[in-house]
């Protein structure tokens, strides 16, 4: 008996066909499989809008109710209705710190600014002296 070639004329075509198909299918499924994960994306992404519609839509609701819209008044604003007595409860730490009231810069004398003035154009920085309204640029 002949000993037979491992490879026909036709396996060899069976070959070449299987691998166009293989190549023709490559795209498309790879294309099918983006647009799954796109389908899927968007579907998160409408769960989230629409979780988010209704929690707004909660919240309207609860802004036409007149008892909603008094206790915030009070909690926010700390209105009182009539003949209501409210008060404010401070925090102790809150009393005791003082306010440091900002003191404006003083105002140094004219015969001072002057003299700024001179030795700094003596040694040749070209800074002006500050006076109390404006503020001169270095020249």
């Amino acid at each position: 008996m002949a000993k037979r070639p491992q490879l026909t004329g036709r396996a060899a075509i069976l070959a070449v066909v299987v691998c166009a198909i293989a190549m023709s299918l490559a795209y498309p499924v790879r294309e099918y499989i983006s647009l799954r994960r796109s389908i899927s994306e968007l579907r998160a992404e409408k769960a989230r809008v629409e979780a988010e519609k209704q929690a707004l839509l909660a919240r309207d609701r609860q802004s036409n109710d007149p008892n909603w819209i008094k206790k915030t008044a009070k909690e926010r604003l700390h209105y009182c209705g009539p003949g209501e007595k409210c008060f404010v409860v401070m925090e102790p730490e809150q009393g005791k710190q003082k306010t440091a009231v900002k003191q404006p810069a003083a105002v140094p004398p004219w015969y001072q600014t002057l003299w700024e003035s001179v030795e700094a154009a003596d040694k040749g920085t070209g800074r002006r002296a500050v006076t109390g309204k404006e503020t001169v640029g270095q020249s």
